[in-house]
């Protein structure tokens, strides 16, 4: 794999939980005080803000600053009067925000997030109209975040996770992650998409990084097991399917080194 010219090094220890975002953002409290839905009139602010206004600024970001590539849109199409999951690595602070809602587009869509997202001062509610939904910090908390994930579904939108839950910068390699937000497709048995951004080269010298895209799916989980044996099982795929696309990457911006 090629080299980046200014190639900075990080060093890691743990591909489960280490952070290297540099933001700094104290994170609220995501209790059954937390408002998950909202009256029509916001709901329709938040539509005309995802899908047209940010758009204008979502797609000349993306093909300046990375030439950005989809591969693979055409595998959305038969389902795009379906809600649907779509699994994605995480691997850029800002452009993860909207890589996928570009990509499924026009189809509406919210992305699970942590609470420091919609933490910031004065951004709250902006980032919660462009589709945030935060993981719930408690019971009732919960049941009111399932609620809001079926909803989305039953409007036939959809829903990003990033499984790896953590920003990598310019990764590019796939992190082990867990099966545990593959629950959701398999408890409503809707179709899984993966999306996996590897980075490759261009220009004259080839040291110029490009983000291609590359969508696969519909997973679905094998028929005849159990719940947790489905939700490991479409995890697989899923992972498998990834770790594939991510060996298209052929330049290194960063490199990561494990510590020993």
């Amino acid at each position: 794999m090629k080299k980046y010219k200014k190639q900075p090094i990080i060093y890691y220890t743990d591909e489960l939980n280490d952070e290297f975002s540099t933001a700094n953002i104290e994170p609220r409290i995501i209790d059954e005080n937390y408002k998950y839905k909202h009256n029509k009139l916001w709901d329709i602010t938040s539509y005309i803000l995802q899908n047209f206004i940010s758009m204008v600024i979502k797609v000349p970001y993306q093909n300046i600053r990375f030439r950005l590539k989809y591969v693979g849109k055409n595998k959305l199409k038969p389902y795009k009067k379906q809600g649907y999951f779509v699994y994605v690595n995480h691997t850029q602070q800002f452009a993860d925000t909207f890589i996928p809602s570009v990509g499924v587009y026009p189809k509406r869509n919210f992305v699970i997030v942590n609470p420091e997202n919609i933490s910031m001062k004065g951004l709250k509610t902006v980032v919660e109209m462009l589709g945030a939904i935060p993981v719930p910090g408690n019971k009732t908390a919960t049941k009111n975040f399932i609620d809001t994930l079926e909803s989305k579904i039953k409007s036939k939108s959809s829903i990003t996770i990033y499984p790896e839950a953590h920003i990598w910068p310019f990764y590019t390699k796939i992190r082990p992650f867990k099966s545990v937000s593959f629950k959701y497709p398999v408890k409503w048995n809707t179709p899984t998409f993966c999306m996996t951004n590897t980075y490759q080269s261009y220009g004259k010298k080839k040291d110029k990084i490009k983000i291609v895209t590359y969508i696969d799916g519909p997973f679905f989980a094998d028929e005849g097991l159990t719940p947790k044996e489905m939700q490991n099982n479409l995890r697989n795929k899923v992972y498998n399917c990834m770790v594939e696309r991510s060996k298209n990457s052929n330049i290194e911006n960063i490199k990561y080194i494990k510590k020993i």
